[in-house]
């Protein structure tokens, strides 16, 4: 596994939690039980929101794959939601931690958010950071949204797509099987195309390719410092360490050739993306590639849509950036989605629970 950083504040046996092999979803959620009140105490700007009020429920229920999902739920405490906003996270994340920061502004901000960890990341089950398969991952998430929309209490709410780098294709992915069940999507530095300088050269890909047929678990695909890639706030760097059930090692073969072909789908479906768009991008990301990001604005055939390129801000755009800039982005999506919701329910786009 991916070393395990060392954390002076805790006690040696909840090192050794934090130590454990993360492969098994069980030492995840053991290490996370026992370090989450110290992963949300850092001192980062999205932990330092208000959000007095927010009622919070976490969650754990088998899918129809027969696989334990964890999710999360966030709602405004006073008012009802304005609309609600289903979360998917990105590549080897989970939305219990700079997620939790997130959600909890846009509950401050009167919407409902509701996030879960995909099978095999975060809490919920399967091997730690291992996707055979990105349909049945798109699968899941369509289906878990569905429950979560179909509640009474939500019916006549829009429902946005929040999508973050992968979580962006697994967005864009959800609205094209979903095409009219959507009220808009945002798009944080979408994984529309994995950038050069990540993605493997021609020649390792196709020996990648020929090994994963018979190795697809194997953690073996070459992958530069992510974070250090990602995060232009040097002081932030440290901090990531502190998202302890993040999968951090080598991408699995099979994993890495699912998204290389997902992204090389996306490229050949952007002319189908019809919802209201948002698309957020630093001009200096080398994870996720902004030339992309532009093309999916183009080629959309939405009438509404939005890009925002942010100069000499890298991927992580929320979590990674100078606290000006993780507001400022911050506040252009809240300000787009209560453009959005200005509207009455009935002029938007609501779930049918006989999709």
């Amino acid at each position: 596994m991916g070393k395990q950083a060392k954390f002076s504040e805790v006690s040696e046996q909840v090192q050794k939690l934090l130590d454990a092999d993360m492969d098994n979803v069980s030492a995840r959620r053991s290490a996370r039980e026992a370090f989450k009140q110290i992963q949300l105490s850092i001192d980062h700007c999205l932990f330092k929101i208000p959000y007095d009020g927010v009622k919070m429920k976490e969650s754990y229920e088998l899918n129809s794959r027969g696989l334990e999902i964890f999710s999360k739920s966030w709602l405004p405490g006073t008012s009802p939601p304005k609309a609600l906003i289903c979360f998917c996270h990105g590549y080897g994340d989970t939305c219990t931690f700079f997620v939790e920061g997130i959600a909890r502004k846009l509950a401050s901000s009167g919407y409902g958010v509701f996030a879960m960890d995909y099978a095999g990341f975060g809490l919920s089950e399967g091997l730690h950071g291992y996707i055979p398969s990105f349909h049945k991952l798109v699968d899941d998430v369509v289906e878990h949204y569905s429950k979560v929309r179909e509640n009474p209490e939500f019916l006549t709410l829009p429902s946005f797509l929040f999508g973050q780098s992968m979580g962006g294709a697994v967005a864009l992915k959800v609205h094209l099987k979903q095409p009219d069940s959507w009220a808009g999507a945002i798009l944080v530095a979408p994984m529309c195309k994995i950038a050069d300088d990540m993605a493997p050269s021609w020649l390792v890909t196709q020996v990648l390719i020929g090994v994963a047929k018979v190795l697809p678990k194997q953690k073996l695909v070459p992958m530069n410092d992510f974070t250090a890639m990602a995060f232009r706030d040097k002081k932030k760097i440290p901090l990531a360490t502190y998202n302890v059930i993040a999968y951090k090692d080598k991408p699995r073969l099979g994993t890495a050739l699912e998204l290389l072909r997902t992204t090389q789908e996306i490229e050949n479906e952007l002319q189908e993306i019809s919802l209201p768009l948002f698309i957020l991008h630093g001009k200096a990301d080398v994870v996720t590639d902004p030339s992309v990001s532009k093309a999916l604005y183009d080629k959309a055939k939405s009438s509404d849509k939005k890009l925002n390129l942010y100069d000499e801000a890298y991927h992580s755009l929320l979590e990674g950036e100078p606290d000006e800039m993780i507001l400022r982005v911050l506040g252009d999506i809240i300000s787009w989605l209560d453009d959005h919701t200005k509207t009455t329910p009935t002029d938007l786009p609501i779930h049918d629970p006989t999709f």
